[in-house]
């Protein structure tokens, strides 16, 4: 049933998530030698097991408020509550929020408009709207491409406003919509690849496609781990979660992945 899909991808993020926060800024080969294989506390940001970061607090906060349709003056307000009143946090407050988004969240809570909030230079192009996108899978699933496309960068806009952070949404939820219809991993990479070039060959986005040229112009699945780069970079964080994802059988080799 597609609800137990949504329910399965909303807490998936959130476990990988909560596995990641204890371990985050550790080098690849330091988690070589003591990989992560439970929930652990008190790491990196010296909270309790379990407890997940913005990534997900952000993520429920979109998920909710696409439960009453597209606001995105709703949608920011919530993330706006969320920093400054700890909304969707596990312990009431907010922590290690990236730079990007802080600027972005204390314009919206200067009453900027959310399409101009999220900053548009090439530095702002960390994975902090990547992150929290999962849930327009769900939303705009049966609508069309036009629209598919439009909505993505516009929620990608709240927080940052580059068109490389906009275009990285939009590769992430082209493959999630695939596997929400049921098609097998690689099915859905590469149908995402003939939607996503379709689509950017145009202005503005053609001039960028070129930084996602190991996802679209080849199989990023194929190239060797040690070419993956581990950093918050958007375009390294959509590789790596790529990547991971299709090269593994099951949830949990994924993430721990």
């Amino acid at each position: 049933m597609k609800k137990d899909k949504v329910i399965g991808g909303l807490l998936g993020l959130c476990v990988g998530d909560a596995l990641g926060v204890p371990v985050e800024f550790q080098s690849r080969e330091k988690l070589r030698r003591n990989p992560v294989k439970d929930m652990m506390g008190y790491g990196t940001h010296n909270q309790p097991p379990g407890t997940w970061s913005d990534d997900s607090s952000l993520t429920f906060c979109l998920a909710e408020s696409l439960c009453n349709g597209f606001d995105l003056r709703d949608i920011a307000d919530k993330f706006v509550k969320w920093m400054y009143e700890g909304y969707w946090t596990p312990w009431g407050e907010a922590f290690d929020i990236g730079g990007t988004t802080q600027i972005a969240i204390s314009r919206l809570k200067k009453g900027v408009d959310p399409l101009e909030a999220g900053p548009t230079d090439e530095r702002s192009n960390g994975n902090g709207s990547l992150m929290r996108i999962l849930p327009l899978i769900f939303y705009v699933e049966k609508m069309d491409k036009e629209e598919q496309f439009e909505i993505t960068h516009q929620v990608s806009r709240i927080t940052h406003g580059h068109i490389r952070s906009q275009m990285a949404c939009g590769i992430y939820v082209q493959f999630g919509i695939n596997l929400f219809n049921g098609d097998a991993p690689k099915a859905a990479y590469e149908k995402m690849k003939d939607a996503v070039l379709k689509y950017y060959s145009k202005e503005p986005y053609i001039e960028e496609l070129s930084h996602f040229s190991r996802i679209l112009a080849s199989d990023i699945s194929s190239l060797p781990v040690d070419s993956i780069k581990s950093s918050g970079y958007v375009v390294d964080s959509l590789e790596a979660c790529l990547w991971c994802f299709l090269n593994n059988d099951s949830y949990r080799d994924t993430v721990i992945t």
